[in-house]
């Protein structure tokens, strides 16, 4: 869905206030009263908006009686929230109001639903209830990241200001302290919030705030402190959820072991406990390493799917994490000249490259640099042994085929409606493992040759700001991306049938056993998700991947293989494979690691200024919208709080 800019948000906010008045003059207050609720959502500070609202509520008969225009019983259009506390304000019942505003906030905190002149009148401090105050801070803190990016702060700040202005008029309400010391923690305040928090501590010692404390002193940096409040205050009165928290501290101060045994006397109270269950996984990744407990993690979910906490954390643990997080990075010398000529002030999109690479590379990387220079050309000089053209079993489905050292794809391009879908599909990068697999699922109707032609015919990035990003510095990633895509839109081809007889079976192992390619990483990567999501696969998926593990590391001893270390990657993902392929691995990883040159740091600095860029941009971009009938099967795709 588009997202309109500020100047089409106004214009729409006042065709809606034009409405509004055509149906006030004909006294069809109702009918207005809806299009200033949808006024109100385009562009809440628009001046007509709020001169149409007082003549409704003229209208209605005052504003006391306007009320019943906007009601919020059961489920409240947002529009309509809004307007009905400008009207409990006018009205005289700002405590309502600002409960109202704070809802609004808690929904949509990018709209300035507090910046209202009734909010920010200063006399409002002094007619506002802090006990009807502290319940509404409530309603907004737990919905805002800790701490609150500073671009997002703005439209936040009068309702910030003004719950400190109430709490400093208030300096005996501890209850109110302490929820001001957790709001304004979260607006990088952190002295402030320990400040509030002591002082609703010592003024009214409890739960509330030596929880508030703690959170304060955790963001101030000083968490020895903050775990000996919990301590304290778990010592007087035993909470579950606060000795979660306390057990995470200790992980996050790198003293996990420290932290198991208060989960361990939670779980045995409630086994099933939704958030220390999944802590305890949690704290043991942060001991032992590896995917074990991040396995765990999905599993717990899978069981449990109302544990929204599991999910979160396995999304924590596996951020940037290749494959479990995002796409493996290529590391082809194609790829490593690409860069260079993107980063070249004379290259451009037009420009005809030449180069020349000391041995065949797999085929996909000429797709990433064609992507960024179409004209571009490559010339292998030497066919290295074993001959990575060669496939590793007779295999049906082949993407590549060879004149030589020249490849040419082997299958068609998709068609254009599919390739547009697998444009709008395909991500570098992806909360977990079930949630890739959970979004790929939209791509479960097109056909296999559309899906297999994507691999060898990839579509242009998205014409948005990580699309341009991708195509200007890692067009790579964006191939990765879409192989990856189109490989986990096999694993959802024909799930009726049995997966040992299975079509997608069979085309995953032709491409995970084909000629040497990125097409083997993401067809492992597909393998990988579904033994992930679909535990009864596990067994045969390592088997497979241990094949194609064992090819790389042979060839590994007579020449380079690109794609050693994503494979490698691959098969640690699954921590249920026999321990001689997970020993294989780990050794041919950290191998292969001892054998590459080290990067120069300002280059090194470079790759990672770029790879955070593109990381923040692809959790910035909002979700496609599913199809309607699969709708329920996506939330978990960008289900981040």
């Amino acid at each position: 869905m588009r997202h309109p800019e500020c100047g089409d948000e106004r214009l729409a906010a006042g065709g809606e206030v034009s409405v509004a008045r055509l149906a006030l003059h004909d006294d069809d207050l109702p009918h207005a009263a809806r299009h200033l609720a949808d006024a109100m959502l385009h562009e809440p500070q628009l001046p007509e908006l709020h001169e149409a609202l007082a003549e409704l509520c003229a209208k209605a008969g005052g504003a006391a009686a306007a009320r019943d225009l906007f009601p919020v019983e059961g489920e409240v259009y947002l529009g309509t929230l809004v307007c009905r506390a400008h009207v409990e304000a006018s009205a005289g019942d700002r405590d309502a109001a600002v409960g109202l505003i704070a809802s609004a906030i808690a929904f949509d905190r990018t709209k300035p639903w507090a910046d209202a002149a009734w909010l920010t009148d200063p006399e409002l401090v002094a007619l506002l209830s802090p006990d009807a105050l502290a319940q509404s801070v409530t309603r907004v803190a737990g919905h805002l990241p800790d701490p609150l990016p500073e671009e997002q702060r703005p439209p936040l700040q009068p309702f910030e200001q003004l719950v400190r202005a109430v709490a400093a008029r208030h300096p005996d309400h501890a209850l109110l302290s302490a929820m001001a010391s957790g709001l304004v923690r979260r607006f990088g305040d952190t002295a402030e919030a320990v400040r509030l928090a002591e002082h609703a501590q010592r003024t009214a010692p409890g739960f509330m705030p030596a929880v508030m404390l703690g959170n304060a002193l955790r963001s101030d940096g000083r968490p020895d402190e903050a775990l000996a409040v919990w301590e304290a205050q778990l010592a007087h009165a035993f909470d579950d959820y606060l000795a979660v928290d306390l057990a995470e501290l200790y992980g996050a101060t790198g003293r996990a072991a420290d932290g198991l045994p208060w989960l361990e006397r939670v779980l045995a109270a409630e086994p099933d406990h939704p958030k220390a269950a999944p802590a305890l996984h949690g704290l043991r990744h942060r001991i032992d390493g590896g995917t074990t407990h991040l396995l765990a993690l999905a599993d717990h979910h899978r069981a449990h799917p109302d544990h929204d906490y599991a999910h979160e954390l396995l999304a924590q643990l596996s951020w940037r994490k290749p494959w479990l997080g995002m796409v493996h990075p290529a590391t082809e010398a194609t790829v490593n000249v690409l860069h260079q000529f993107l980063n070249s002030p004379s290259s451009n999109r037009d420009s005809e490259i030449a180069c020349t690479a000391s041995q065949l590379e797999p085929p996909s990387s000429l797709l990433a640099m064609r992507l960024a220079f179409p004209r571009a050309t490559v010339e292998y000089q030497s066919l290295p042994e074993p001959d990575p053209r060669r496939t590793l079993r007779e295999v049906g489905t082949r993407i590549w085929a060879y004149d030589g050292l020249a490849a040419r794809p082997a299958v068609a391009a998709p068609s254009a409606e599919a390739a547009e879908l697998i444009r709008a599909t395909a991500e570098i990068s992806w909360p977990t493992l079930p949630a890739a697999y959970d979004h790929a699922v939209r791509l479960a109707d097109l056909p296999l040759p559309d899906l297999l032609g994507a691999l060898a015919h990839p579509p242009a990035p998205r014409e948005d700001e990580l699309g341009r990003a991708l195509l200007a510095r890692r067009p790579e990633l964006w191939v990765r991306g879409v192989q990856a895509f189109a490989c986990l839109g096999i694993a959802h081809h024909r799930t009726d049938q049995p997966w040992a007889e299975s079509d997608r079976r069979r085309v995953l192992l032709d491409l995970l056993l084909g000629s040497e390619d990125w097409v083997n990483e993401a067809a492992a990567f597909a393998l990988v998700t579904i033994a992930w999501t679909h535990p009864e696969t596990r067994a045969d998926i390592a088997t497979q991947l241990g094949v194609r593990l064992l090819d790389v590391a042979t060839s590994s001893q007579q020449r380079d293989v690109t794609t050693l270390q994503s494979i490698c990657a691959l098969m640690l993902c699954c921590p249920w494979a026999d321990g001689g392929a997970l020993s294989l691995a780990r050794t041919m990883a950290e191998l292969d690691r001892e054998g590459q040159a080290e990067p120069r740091p300002e280059d090194e600095q470079a790759r990672r200024q770029t790879h955070e860029r593109l990381a923040e941009l692809a959790r910035q971009r909002p979700p496609a919208s599913p199809p309607p009938a699969r709708a329920g099967r996506l939330k978990r795709f960008f289900g981040r709080a």
